[in-house]
């Protein structure tokens, strides 16, 4: 019965929660213009794509920003990308530059949910279009489409995985994403609505590291000094979960804790073979950043995505032991 009501719970919270992670890769050319392709975009005749993405030290956001590129090569643009890192000033400014640039088209994964809304209009404002990559704005219309993957339905995944391995008592620590970020919360509490079912199993700390490996690192030292005999930690995502892993091998204590990780990161499927990571969520950040470009190609052509909706939802998969032989490159498992 437990598993029927969760999976009717997953499914009430996909509908209320549709949101884009929380992991970009090097630079491309400089502005370049071409003959006009299309009947929408930015500047005349431009054949540009401006990415911006958050930090291209994680690897989900390298991956989001290298298939742009690439997909956008293959069709005949120039893909230029860069990074804001989080910061909303940074990401103005590069939305100021790909406008003077006349950039056909900009994609974007939103610095803050509600801080991004007047960098988007602005660019908008310019006739320049945006698509939005693994992130929403707390506003619809703006942006011509948004691109995310199932949080709410990953979320739901990974819990019950994390009870599988908990077997269903212990207590627990949560390291939480960016607050700027609406998909730090929605994990989150699509984590505390499988595990809430679940009365033997205990958070005893949640502590927010931002979605970077050294804050994940230094939080979970501080919480297992307040609580030493913690058997598991649910992490936002892979890298903060990879932080856990380093402080808890540090202390003795990794063979006695349950570690469950949120992104399908190389590194976090490395961590899954050798057993110390019970599990990661994929994000199908490979595939809509692939799509993407297929709908900004048909929107420059004929004013329309094809897309049915301006916010498309993709499914994201769980990776244990069992299948993660299938992982066959960066954020992609075969069937």
């Amino acid at each position: 019965m437990k598993r029927k009501a969760i999976a009717a719970l997953a499914a009430c919270m996909t509908i209320a929660a549709l949101t884009g992670c929380g992991g970009g890769g090097g630079t491309g050319g400089g502005a370049e213009t071409g003959e006009a392709t299309g009947t929408a975009g930015g500047g005349s005749g431009s054949k540009l794509i401006t990415v911006i993405v958050n930090d291209p030290a994680n690897p989900y956001w390298k991956t989001e920003g290298d298939t742009v590129k690439e997909e956008g090569t293959k069709l005949g643009y120039t893909v230029n990308v860069t990074a804001h890192k989080g910061d909303t000033k940074a990401e103005s400014d590069l939305i100021d530059t790909a406008i003077t640039n006349k950039a056909a088209a900009i994609v974007l994964d939103p610095a803050n949910a509600d801080g991004s809304v007047g960098a988007v209009q602005k660019a908008t404002d310019a006739d320049i279009p945006v698509f939005l990559v693994n992130a929403e704005i707390n506003q619809q219309g703006l942006a011509k489409a948004q691109l995310v993957s199932d949080n709410a339905q990953g979320a739901a995944l990974g819990a019950q995985e994390f009870v599988k391995a908990m077997d269903g008592k212990g207590t627990y620590v949560e390291l939480l994403g960016a607050p700027s970020d609406n998909n730090a919360a929605t994990r989150s509490n699509g984590y505390a609505t499988v595990l809430s079912q679940y009365p033997d199993l205990k958070r005893a700390d949640a502590q927010v590291a931002n979605w970077d490996q050294k804050q994940g690192h230094d939080k979970m030292q501080s919480m297992l000094q307040a609580n030493p005999d913690i058997q598991g930690v649910l992490a936002g995502n892979d890298q903060m979960a990879l932080g856990a892993i380093a402080a808890l091998k540090e202390a003795g204590k990794l063979k006695d804790v349950v570690v469950g990780g949120f992104d399908g990161s190389p590194d976090a499927v490395e961590a899954v073979k050798d057993g110390s990571m019970a599990y990661t969520v994929l994000q199908p950040v490979a595939q809509f950043s692939k799509k993407v470009v297929e709908e900004i190609d048909s929107y420059l052509k004929t004013g329309e995505t094809g897309a049915e909706t301006e916010k498309q939802a993709f499914d994201c998969t769980l990776i244990t032991k069992e299948n993660v032989d299938k992982y066959t490159s960066a954020f992609t498992l075969s069937e």
